[in-house]
C-alpha cells in the first residue's frame, strides 16, 4: 500500500492497524503525501473507534524517526503533560522541572506553547528570560551545565507542519495530541508523564515499554494532566519492564487537599511571577503540588527512594535556594548560545 486512502479504509472498517501500517501511514501523512481531506478523515476514522497502542507505537515511531534530536545522558528525565486538560492550572510540570533540576537531576523538557490554556511551559520560560531559539548544540549546553534544557517542540518536530491545517480544520482531540510527550527530542527513557483522561493511563505505558523506556510513571490527577493535591492521583508506572498501577492521595504524605480554585493560573506573566514566588520560598498550594510532582520524579530518576523522601528533597531545594539557582543557570546559558546563534 502506498496511499493513505488505503489506511483510511481499514480505519473505517473497525479494523486496527498493526504497528507496521500505522507506520506507513503516518509516514505518508508526515512526508507530506496526503490531502488534507485524506489526513482529516483518517484521523477521525481512528478517533471514533478509539486508537490502539500498535497505532500510537507506529505514530510515535514516525514521530522519531522525523525529529530533529538532541543529545543527553542516558539518566536525563523529562517531566510532560499532554495538555488537554482544560483545568487553567498554572505551569506545575515548568516548575517542577526548576525544581528536579536543582535537586540534582538531569532534566531535558520537552513543551510547547499554550494550546488549550493561558500559558504554556514555552510561554512561561520566555516571561522568565529563558532563549527557547537555541540550536541543538546550545540546548545540550544548558542540559550538561545547568542541569535543565527545554526543547522547543516546533523546531523539533518540522514535518508536524504537514498535517497542521487539517487537524486546525477539524477543531478537536485526534491521536496527534498523545504523541508530542512521547516523542522527546532528547530520547529520554525516564518520563514523569501527565494524561488528560485517565483511559490513557496503561496504553500509553504500554507504548513507552514497547518503545523500550525504563522508567515511566504515566499519570493523571482528579482531571490534571498532573499528579495532583485536589484528589487521588491514579498512576501506571513502568519499572524494570513491569507495569504496575497504584493511587496517591495528598493526606497520606502530609500535604493539604485543596480545591481546583487554588491552583488556577493565569497568562505567561502571572504564571512565571507565581513560579518565582514557590523558587523563592513561598508557602502554599502551588509549592505542594510542585513538591507531589518533584518526589515523583525524584523516585523516577532514581534520588529519592519513596514520596516520603522525595518530598524531603523538594522541600531542602527549594528552601537552600537551589531550585531557583537551577533557574537562574538555565537563564544565563541559554542566552549565552542564542547570542552565540546570532553571531555566527
Amino acid at each position: 500500500m502506498s496511499e493513505l486512502k488505503d489506511y483510511i479504509a481499514i480505519a473505517a472498517s473497525g479494523r486496527h492497524l498493526t504497528r507496521q501500517e500505522a507506520e506507513e501511514a503516518f509516514g505518508i501523512m508526515m512526508s507530506g503525501e496526503a490531502t488534507a481531506a485524506q489526513i482529516g478523515g483518517f484521523l477521525m476514522a481512528l478517533r471514533m473507534r478509539g486508537e490502539s497502542v500498535a497505532e500510537i507505537t507506529g505514530a510515535v515511531s514516525i514521530m522519531r524517526d522525523k525529529m530533529l534530536c538532541v543529545d543527553a545522558p542516558d539518566h536525563a528525565i523529562d517531566i510532560v503533560g499532554t495538555g488537554g486538560d482544560a483545568s487553567g492550572s498554572y505551569n506545575v510540570s515548568t516548575c517542577t522541572a526548576l525544581v528536579a533540576a536543582g535537586a540534582g537531576l538531569t532534566v531535558a523538557k520537552h513543551g510547547n506553547r499554550a494550546l488549550t490554556s493561558k500559558s504554556g511551559a514555552a510561554d512561561s520560560l520566555v516571561a522568565l528570560g529563558v532563549e527557547l531559539d537555541l540550536k541543538p548544540g546550545g540546548i545540550e549546553a544548558c542540559i550538561n551545565d545547568a542541569g535543565i534544557g527545554f526543547m522547543f517542540a516546533p523546531a523539533h518536530h518540522s514535518a508536524m507542519r504537514h498535517v497542521g491545517p487539517a487537524r486546525v480544520e477539524l477543531g478537536t482531540r485526534t491521536i496527534f495530541n498523545l504523541l508530542g510527550p512521547l516523542s522527546n527530542p532528547a530520547g529520554v527513557k525516564k518520563q514523569l508523564l501527565g494524561v488528560f483522561d485517565p483511559r490513557w493511563l496503561r496504553p500509553l505505558a504500554e507504548v513507552m515499554r514497547d518503545l523500550g523506556s525504563e522508567t515511566i510513571w504515566v499519570v493523571h490527577g482528579d482531571g490534571l494532566d498532573e499528579m495532583t493535591t485536589t484528589g487521588v492521583t491514579q498512576i501506571v508506572a513502568l519499572e524494570n519492564g513491569q507495569i504496575r498501577e497504584f493511587e496517591i492521595t495528598p493526606e497520606e504524605l502530609g500535604l493539604e487537599r485543596v480545591t481546583m480554585d487554588k491552583l488556577k493560573g493565569g497568562d505567561a506573566q502571572h504564571n512565571a511571577r507565581a513560579l518565582i514566588e514557590v523558587l523563592e520560598g513561598k508557602k502554599g498550594p502551588y509549592r505542594d503540588i510542585v513538591m507531589l510532582n518533584t518526589a515523583a520524579s525524584l523516585v523516577i530518576g532514581g534520588k529519592a527512594e519513596d514520596m516520603s523522601e522525595g518530598l524531603a528533597i523538594a522541600a531542602d531545594t527549594i528552601d537552600s535556594g537551589a531550585a531557583k539557582a537551577a533557574l537562574d543557570r538555565l537563564v544565563e546559558t541559554s542566552r549565552a548560545h542564542a547570542k552565540e546563534k546570532e553571531e555566527e
